[in-house]
């Protein structure tokens, strides 16, 4: 199903073959996110991420839209922590026009003054809209909290400080230096065979230049006590983020723990939405969503309610964290999470865009292609012993980080109440 080519200048051609779809779906990859750039030009990845769809030598911003919606298609980008994705889809016969399209944009924009000055504008107000909306800004707080003074905790956009102090040289020198071949991944899933995308790669992966990828500096883990960030705003409700420190990737407790996250809070049957929402009545929404990194990760759990509620569901979360170190998940719940995460990824895979995404996340993070069918047997392999074993060993005080956006005062009680 998933096929790999490699270039003589390293750049990584990838694709999977779905010959029932119209569509399909082109990502151009780099290796590179928020956790590689030095503190004072933070938020470079985000800003080069933008500029790249304000204009080419032949291409104008608009018309950079106008080729892909004009055959039917969509173009996209976003930045993580450890990378940046450029991607399109389209129905399988204009893909030649995609391909020219991203490679034009990655390969050519011509990062204009006028560009430059506007667009960094449009971020700061990104981070004032950021800012105004507490369920977003209680997460980077969050992230904070749980990496101080690490590129992990700062906002992937930057702040107004380190956008004021990235001026074009400093984008231009660092997306030369990063932007390179061995970095750079293009991964295609729909409609198209492999072959046929290889000859329509080659054709411009020579403009692909050479290079090696930047280190980035590893997460530490030296906290000794739970933490408590506390953000005064006046909003109707108080946001709530519970941040746990966890595993990387690569560790293969990572399955025990995605098992875990269904059985505590991923979807409304979870212990958490069923104790907190529909037996109490304290929130509206409430769940946990896990995170993995090359060498850390973390498990979150996001709330909204009335701050008068906050002691207690506090305490009925801490709660169900103790209780997922202390007794076994039951047979049926163990497979009724298991059914769910399977199963959401099966219907995930059916769509061209999830694949490439597959493609890409898994290129640049092991490095390999991982099939689903292995991810499957693996989940299907975890025992219930093994998710009270990961609950007992990351659902500790010293691996706790709390941050609210909230009306209150003072947080001292919180802080009880995490390690009670």
């Amino acid at each position: 199903m998933y096929q790999i080519t490699r270039l003589n200048n390293g750049l990584t051609i990838a694709t999977a073959e779905m010959p029932h779809m119209a569509s399909v779906s082109l990502g151009i990859w780099v290796g590179i996110g928020g956790r590689y750039e030095p503190a004072e030009i933070s938020g470079v990845s985000h800003f080069i991420e933008h500029l790249l769809f304000k204009g080419t030598k032949k291409r104008s911003a608009e018309k950079i839209s106008q080729d892909v919606e004009g055959i039917g298609g969509y173009l996209n980008a976003f930045t993580s922590e450890e990378n940046t994705c450029f991607y399109s889809k389209a129905r399988h016969d204009r893909f030649d026009e995609l391909l020219d399209v991203l490679t034009d944009m990655f390969l050519n924009s011509t990062f204009a003054p006028v560009e430059i000055d506007r667009e960094r504008n449009v971020i700061k107000e990104e981070l004032a809209m950021y800012r105004d909306q507490p369920q977003q800004y209680v997460q980077e707080l969050l992230n904070e909290t749980l990496w101080p003074d690490h590129p992990l905790g700062r906002s992937l956009t930057g702040t107004e400080q380190t956008l004021d102090a990235i001026d074009r040289q400093r984008l231009l020198n660092y997306k030369q230096q990063n932007y390179i071949a061995s970095t750079s991944l293009i991964c295609v899933a729909g409609r198209m065979q492999h072959k046929k995308v290889v000859e329509a790669v080659s054709k411009f992966g020579k403009y692909f230049k050479a290079g090696e990828r930047l280190p980035f500096a590893p997460a530490l883990a030296n906290q000794t006590e739970p933490r408590v960030r506390l953000f005064r705003k006046n909003v109707e409700q108080t946001q709530v983020a519970l941040g746990i420190r966890t595993c990387s990737r690569h560790d293969e407790r990572r399955y025990a723990l995605r098992l875990l996250n269904t059985v505590l809070g991923e979807n409304m049957s979870s212990r958490l939405f069923q104790t907190v929402r529909e037996k109490h009545g304290l929130a509206y929404s409430i769940y946990s969503s896990p995170s993995f990194f090359a060498d850390t990760g973390d498990l979150v759990i996001s709330a909204g309610l009335d701050t008068d509620k906050l002691p207690k569901a506090l305490k009925l979360i801490s709660h169900e964290l103790k209780v997922l170190g202390e007794k076994l998940v039951s047979p049926g719940e163990l497979r009724r999470a298991r059914d769910y995460v399977i199963g959401q990824l099966e219907m995930t895979m059916e769509s061209t865009e999830p694949q490439m995404m597959w493609i890409g996340e898994h290129l640049l993070g092991y490095g390999k292609i991982q099939h689903p069918d292995d991810v499957k047997k693996r989940l299907n392999k975890v025992l219930p012993s093994e998710i009270r074993a990961v609950a007992r060993e990351f659902f500790r005080p010293e691996r706790m980080n709390l941050a609210l956006v909230s009306p209150m005062k003072k947080d001292h009680s919180l802080l009880r109440t995490l390690v009670s």
